[in-house]
């Protein structure tokens, strides 16, 4: 593994969003007393979402929420390579899969395209608008190649419909995610060959759920299952 270091290009300050705020004390609501540290990941993914990357002063701010050494929050947002250590672009994080099932299908002109339209990897793009990287396996494999952007999947790219992308979130547009041609899932091309009832998939062959023998009964306020 790499080593991650934070940027040396620091803001002075940090401080969360009323939202994050929120939604951090949520977090930490959801484990007993004196394990609040457990909710280190989630709210440090929290920073991220509100900036954009993890800073040194959004590290030390965990860790006084969490009552944490800062060296500890420090180790998990330098271990995980979820957390960007330095500022990323305006409008979009790219992350372009060059595993050997997306390298086989096209990854590495992916690649060469993003280093040509966006410059260097690992570093923001002349406008500001774009950060891209090369990672490892995302899990779409069948529908290789593909590119996570921000949140979401892109996939069975070409260089041509991955530009076009690019193009949208330059503008300030996020395409819908998923194949770029149509793709159900990962069903073959020409659509799936097996399993086609719809019904298989729609909910309407569910059957009522049946109380188990000696179940306990329901507390005061809850709904008793269909018999």
């Amino acid at each position: 593994m790499s080593v991650r270091r934070l940027s040396p290009n620091q803001p002075a300050s940090f401080s969360f969003s009323k939202e994050s705020l929120e939604q951090a004390q949520w977090w930490i609501s959801k484990y007993p007393a004196g394990k609040q540290q457990s909710a280190v990941i989630p709210i440090l993914w929290l920073v991220q979402k509100q900036e954009g990357w993890v800073s040194e002063p959004a590290i030390r701010a965990v860790a006084e929420m969490l009552g944490m050494a800062q060296i500890r929050v420090l180790e998990v947002a330098t271990f995980y390579t979820m957390f960007m250590l330095e500022p990323v672009g305006t409008h979009a994080l790219v992350q372009v899969c060059g595993t050997t099932p997306c390298a086989l299908r096209g990854a590495n002109e992916l690649l060469a395209h993003c280093k040509k339209r966006l410059g260097p990897k690992d570093h923001r793009s002349a406008d500001g608008k774009f950060y891209w990287q090369e990672v490892e396996c995302l899990g779409a494999c069948s529908n290789a190649p593909m590119a996570m952007i921000n949140d979401y999947y892109y996939e069975d790219l070409t260089v041509e419909s991955f530009d076009k992308l690019l193009d949208e979130f330059a503008a300030g547009r996020t395409p819908a995610p998923g194949s770029v041609t149509g793709r159900q899932g990962s069903a073959p091309e020409g659509g799936p060959l097996v399993l086609i009832d719809p019904s298989l998939y729609d909910g309407s062959r569910a059957k009522p759920i049946k109380s188990l023998p000696n179940a306990p009964k329901p507390t005061k306020g809850a709904t008793e299952p269909a018999a």
